[in-house]
Parts: structure tokens; sequence; C-alpha cells
């Protein structure tokens, strides 16, 4: 790291740090805006703030059961999670119903203002555009496709076909074996601390986007480079 890097400052790559080959997208968050599954929280009878409860919950389920060597249905885990968020709250239709409203919702999100610009200029630079989630391949294809940029990514990968669920090492190498990559040659990139700091133990560089000015967790392995966005990302990298 350069000095500016080591006081926090991580907008810029270190010197003499090497533009990667690939870059693997998480996908929930990262890609997808998922703020308006408030609304359907909302729709059902719950408040909109259970939203990002239910959806820590279910990392935290999920991260759970990779440690203990299940590699858990993302779909499946979010109903049941959902099942347990909405218990005690009264609600306007009947819990199964309420419970596949919400996830209705996911086949409607849409990506983040920035990602189509942000996709387009970092495909253009040459870079394999890849994504890695710990949801469902078709979520992304769906995404992308609607958004009319899924032609610009070389594959969509998901832990399912891996041991386990990112943050865990598996998941990259799952990854750079699917890209034919070394670590080196590989960046994650996402909203998640914790999957920066996964790639990062497992070899890989990452960027953390950081749309909402938070501060990065230093208990967690700083990434390599930390962009407000897709677009501030393609310009830091080109």
């Amino acid at each position: 790291m350069n000095q500016s890097q080591v006081n926090g400052d991580l907008s810029q790559p270190a010197h003499g740090q090497r533009r990667p080959s690939v870059l693997l997208f998480d996908v929930n968050e990262t890609l997808s805006d998922m703020a308006p599954l408030a609304g359907r929280f909302s729709d059902v009878g719950a408040v909109p703030q259970l939203a990002r409860t239910w959806f820590a919950g279910l990392l935290r389920d999920g991260f759970a059961l990779t440690v203990n060597g299940v590699n858990p249905d993302f779909a499946t885990l979010a109903r049941e999670q959902l099942r347990q968020a909405l218990a005690g709250t009264t609600l306007e239709m009947e819990l199964d119903a309420a419970v596949e409203h919400i996830m209705g919702g996911f086949a409607e999100l849409q990506c983040h203002p920035d990602v189509v610009d942000g996709v387009r200029a970092l495909s253009e630079m040459g870079l394999r555009l890849v994504t890695l989630t710990n949801g469902a391949t078709s979520v992304a294809q769906r995404l992308l496709g609607d958004a009319s940029i899924a032609d610009r990514f070389d594959r969509m990968l998901s832990v399912q076909q891996a041991e386990a669920w990112k943050p865990d090492a598996r998941a990259y190498r799952y990854a750079l074996e699917e890209c034919g990559v070394e670590p080196a040659e590989a960046m994650l990139v996402a909203a998640h601390p914790w999957d920066t700091d996964g790639a990062r133990r497992a070899g890989l560089t990452a960027a953390w986007i950081n749309r909402e000015s938070r501060t990065y967790p230093s208990y967690f392995l700083a990434p390599d480079l930390e962009a407000r966005s897709l677009t501030h990302l393609a310009s830091l990298l080109r």
C-alpha cells in the first residue's frame, strides 16, 4: 500500500498494482438496488425497516451453515428467514402468501443507476466481467438482461455450483477455476466489506463500492480500491 492508503485513502491503486484482467461482481446490493423490497414488506403489513433485518439474518445464517460444511440454497433459506422475521406480525394476508409476495420482489429489482454506464465502461476497457453471487444465476441473468447489459458479461456464476457461500475461500477459488485465472489476475467488486475481505484473504484484489459514504470496518482487510460507483471504479482502473 502507498502512504495515502495507509492513512485511509483507498481511492487510488497502490503503486505498481497491476490492473486485473477479470472483475468478479457480487450481485445482491452491489449490482441490484434492493431498496424496493422494503415496499413489499409494507404491502404485507410489516414495517419496511424489517427488510434490512431480514436480509442481514439471511446472510448470517447462510454464513453459519457454510462454516459447518453446508451449502444452502439461497431462495430456500430466504423463505424460511422470512417466516421467522414475520412471526408475530399481524399481516394483511396469510403467512405463506406474504412470504411469496416479498420473494417475488426479487424478479422486479433493477440495477443501481450507475451500473449500466459503469459496466459498459469497464467492458470497453477490455476487462472480462463475471458475476459471482450467493444467489441464483437466474436472478443475475434477469437483472442484467432487463438492463440490456447481460451481453457484457463473460460468465454468470453462483456459489450453488461451488462448495460454499462467499466469503469462504472455496467460493472465490471456484470462480477462478471457472475463469481460468490466478488470484492476482482477478478483482472482486462488491458493496459488502465481508465480501471484499474474503476475496483479499483468498488472494484476489478487491474493490469496495461505497455508494453511501460509509466507513470501512477496520477489522476487515482493506480493499485495494474504494469507489463511489461503478463509473468511478472504471475511472480508477482506466
